[in-house]
């Protein structure tokens, strides 16, 4: 097959040399191989011919693999009908060399490995290869005259069969792989001819064509009378090309007018740009300068509050894992002297149910405490590792929420707070889920901060609700509110009410550019008798 190969590649660049002296023309170089279109319609054919083909040699292949398992089934029909009454025969009346001579008949047939002979008086006697792999195994049982005068046991294998099918199989794919070579071939050939060295004359045209050269008409040579689609093309072509050299003349006109106007213009603009180029180096550089400070207190102010909610999570872990660790001590303790008791011979029914009993008690409390664990440990990897990330999923709003109150309350565990959440539990939608954690993490910081200051108690209210593509978020609690004096620019960047006391003022201008740049929304402070109220509105969508 390579030879052939080489072959038919020496005489192809032969002809298209030739063809291209005596033509002068690129057209034949359109049945190059290694052309992008030749290529992807010569895998494209490949791909669908030896997936079919390899449909029908599978398919060819299990009807022989059925009819050989039928031909096999057959065989041991005809021993069950032709020989067991002979072998039985030959049984009772003890007549050895007839009945060798009968298991080899059985031997000699097509898939039969090996036959056993025995009878109830210990006579066993076996012919062909026993220790070949065995597909099938059938045992006859012997009978003359009524009585069961012993049993006989073919074993077969299908190494015949499966060598068979592997011929079968190379000589279909032998036959499929020549038709699909010549399938490509000519279908290649066809192609060639009827659509791609057209489609190169064409594309050498349009690689050529510029205004210089626009006078030239675009044409084909050897077609039909009948026009197609590539004759359409071929119009439409040189209609662009003459509409083309009636803008260009336009254009030169036009231009010849701006070049006159353009050097009166250049003069002027030339001076105007280097004051402006001065002045807006000195405001690029002082917004540069004000931007990296902000966008480095934000990322501190974002990683001081990942850094609360780890300390926070920390600290509750703590108590279920040291729970854990004081009763697998104890439980220890307690298999020890179960250990001791069964070694000393001293174990007692009421010893070991009493024991088994505080086994089963401490494994109660390990379990207990892991689960709280988990449950944590889980509620804080969804909201830490979405504060790093920032893709626009689908997220059950419930859940979602639930999971950053449940980190952020470790902040202030030692606090009585009491926090209503009320969101439909089966509201899912496609949004941020890092910004909803951004938001209402410093809505509760600011609550505990601020609002609760000097105060062990305190109401948080988080109410989530959906009306006609918008979802609500109202936010309040019952502390100490907001300052009249900073109330009116409270989303403004380093405003606050602790200056030199920790506070950066970056907490509510936070959430104010996550409302309004990335979910598009808005939000607003609203006015109540008591504490802080927020209200956020935010268009949704769901998948």
């Amino acid at each position: 097959m390579a030879v052939n190969g080489d072959k038919f590649t020496v005489i192809f660049y032969s002809e298209l040399i030739l063809y291209r002296f005596n033509e002068k023309t690129i057209m034949m170089s359109a049945f190059n191989i290694l052309n992008k279109l030749s290529r992807r319609l010569l895998s494209y054919i490949i791909l669908c011919s030896i997936f079919f083909s390899i449909c029908s040699t599978l398919l060819q292949l299990y009807n022989s693999f059925q009819s050989d398992l039928r031909l096999l089934e057959q065989r041991f029909d005809n021993i069950e009908q032709s020989y067991i009454p002979s072998i039985a025969t030959s049984l009772w009346d003890f007549n050895e060399p007839l009945l060798a001579v009968q298991l080899k008949g059985i031997v000699d047939l097509p898939d039969i490995s090996s036959v056993k002979i025995s009878n109830d008086f210990e006579y066993q006697r076996q012919l062909g290869q026993a220790d070949m792999n065995v597909e099938k195994v059938v045992e006859y049982p012997i009978t003359y005259s009524g009585n069961v005068v012993g049993k006989l046991t073919v074993y077969a294998n299908y190494q015949e069969i499966y060598k068979k099918l592997y011929q079968q199989a190379g000589f279909i794919l032998l036959t499929e792989s020549i038709k699909i070579f010549l399938l490509t071939f000519f279908i290649l050939f066809i192609v060639n001819q009827l659509i791609t060295r057209h489609l190169f004359r064409i594309t050498k045209y349009a690689q050529q064509l510029d205004s210089h050269n626009l006078e030239q008409e675009l044409t084909i040579s050897n077609r039909y009378k009948t026009k197609d689609e590539l004759d359409d093309l071929v119009d439409a072509i040189n209609v662009m090309r003459m509409d083309l050299q009636r803008e260009i003349s336009k254009l030169e006109e036009a231009e010849n007018a701006l070049l006159a106007l353009n050097g009166e213009l250049e003069v002027k603009v030339h001076d105007r740009t280097a004051k402006l180029a001065e002045s807006n180096n000195q405001l690029q550089q002082s917004f540069d300068d004000l931007t990296l400070a902000k966008d480095k207190i934000v990322q501190s102010e974002k990683m001081a509050s990942l850094g609360q909610l780890v300390a926070g999570v920390a600290h509750e872990v703590n108590t279920p894992l040291g729970i854990c660790v004081t009763s697998i001590s104890a439980l220890k303790e307690h298999v020890d002297s179960l250990q001791s008791a069964i070694r000393d011979e001293k174990l007692t029914k009421s010893f070991l149910v009493s024991k088994l009993n505080l086994l089963t008690e401490y494994e109660e409390i390990i379990e207990r405490s892991l689960i709280k664990s988990v449950e944590l440990i889980q509620s804080f990897k969804s909201v830490a590792v979405e504060q790093h990330t920032d893709p626009e999923v689908e997220i059950n709003l419930a859940k979602h929420v639930n999971n950053v109150v449940n980190t952020v309350k470790t902040i202030f565990k030692t606090k009585n707070y009491r926090i209503k959440i009320e969101v439909d539990e089966k509201l899912s939608l496609v949004t941020y889920p890092s910004a909803w954690n951004q938001i209402l993490t410093n809505f509760m910081v600011n609550s505990h901060i601020h609002g609760f200051e000097n105060s062990r108690e305190g109401e948080i209210s988080i109410s989530f609700t959906q009306e006609d593509d918008y979802l609500t978020l109202l936010y309040q609690d019952n502390g100490k509110g907001i300052n009249d004096e900073v109330n009116d620019k409270v989303f403004e960047p380093f405003i606050t009410t602790k200056r030199g006391q920790g506070g950066s003022g970056l907490g509510l201008n936070i959430v104010f550019n996550l409302v309004d740049a990335k979910l598009g929304g808005t939000i607003e402070n609203i006015k109540v008798d008591k504490g802080a109220c927020f209200k956020v509105k935010v268009p949704i969508h769901s998948k």
